[in-house]
């Protein structure tokens, strides 16, 4: 790792993180952003979650820990505030861009057009369908599901019906997700039914399928929500109807989230949930900012494993995923299903350090 640069030259301190790089730019001071400070547009993509307030609040300082100027947006889930977004930044003059597209779909042409201006972007937590990116920095999406799928099976013997609160199926990360759950469900877990709820991440609407869903089948037993955004409601509906019981009742209903938010992790020291799957705000903004600078320093990468503990796949011709590391948390740390977990309480989840 940390190739020394062609004519003696070093990776500088900040990029030493990364994989190796196939050899520093010669002309380091020519060109946007070379040895200059780099201006970067960051888009955040929602305010509504704590994952995503995690995430806003972590990146300011890795900016200044790497030298890069921002300028920022927020899009607010909607895809055509980041297409307006995306368009001022050009405006503004930024050397690269750092997105999370929610709707992976209709972001294409804005990658286009950021391509034909040679604007480089790094895509976090989401993968575009088409279009070319530098970098993708997200964990991988899929091992989600079948973590949260390996975690419910086990806690209910392979019986019983489950709840999977999906997220939008218009993004990469909710088909993800889904796919996973189901296949893992059909191929380990044959004698579980799961009923799969759209929300479009949203937590009113989970709340309300939810409900509805408990209505008609009182005897659910298990619920999966793809993230932290229906954690209140799925609560509050628990709490309702008597649920909130200790695993050891028969009555308990096991709960598997996403995302690894403090709340998450006291609820699971509670009692209130069982397990979550720790989402990397924190790593999503140093590297996602790192990646970017890269990519303005003419850097570039090539698949296999990292020196931060993830691993760079080639997820179509000329898109690089950064799949960063996201473990399995659960009261007690115990490997379950097959699955490694953390403890709750370990100081290496990013909930434990806010």
């Amino acid at each position: 790792m940390n190739r020394k640069a062609l004519l003696g030259l070093c990776l500088t301190a900040v990029l030493s993180a990364a994989v190796s790089t196939a050899g520093c730019n010669r002309d380091s001071d020519s060109g946007a952003g070379g040895a200059s400070t780099p201006v970067v547009g960051v888009d955040y993509p929602r305010s509504d979650t704590d994952f995503w307030n995690s995430y806003i609040k972590y990146v300011p300082p890795s900016a200044k820990e790497l030298g890069i100027e921002l300028k920022t947006s927020n899009s607010q889930n909607d895809i055509a505030n980041l297409i307006s977004n995306t368009q001022a930044f050009m405006s503004q003059g930024v050397k690269g861009v750092v997105m999370a597209p929610q709707d992976t779909a209709a972001i294409a042409p804005t990658l286009d057009q950021l391509a034909d201006r040679k604007i480089p972007v790094v895509t976090i937590d989401t993968r575009p369908d088409t279009g070319k990116v530098f970098m993708v920095v997200r964990a991988d999406n899929r091992a989600y599901g079948t973590k949260a799928c390996q975690f419910l099976g086990t806690k209910l013997g392979g019986k019983g019906k489950v709840v999977m609160l999906q997220g939008d199926l218009a993004s990469v990360n909710g088909r993800d997700r889904t796919e996973a759950f189901n296949e893992c469900m059909k191929k380990d877990f044959p004698g579980i039914q799961v009923f799969g709820e759209a929300t479009d991440w949203k937590g009113d609407v989970a709340a309300t399928k939810l409900q509805t869903r408990f209505t008609s089948d009182p005897d659910i037993k298990g619920i999966y929500m793809q993230s932290s955004f229906a954690l209140s409601g799925t609560l509050q509906i628990l709490k309702q109807r008597g649920l909130q019981v200790p695993p050891t009742d028969p009555k308990h209903v096991f709960v598997v989230s996403n995302d690894g938010i403090p709340e998450e992790l006291k609820n699971i020291q509670g009692g209130l949930i069982d397990a979550t799957v720790s989402q990397p705000a924190d790593l999503y903004a140093k590297y996602g900012l790192l990646y970017a600078k890269a990519a303005i320093d003419g850097k570039t990468f090539q698949p296999g494993p990292t020196d931060h503990g993830s691993t760079i796949i080639q997820v179509r011709d000329g898109v690089l995923e950064d799949q960063l590391a996201a473990p399995l948390v659960t009261l007690d740390g115990a490997a379950i299903g097959g699955q490694p977990t953390t403890k709750f309480d370990d100081k290496s989840l990013w909930g434990n350090n806010v």
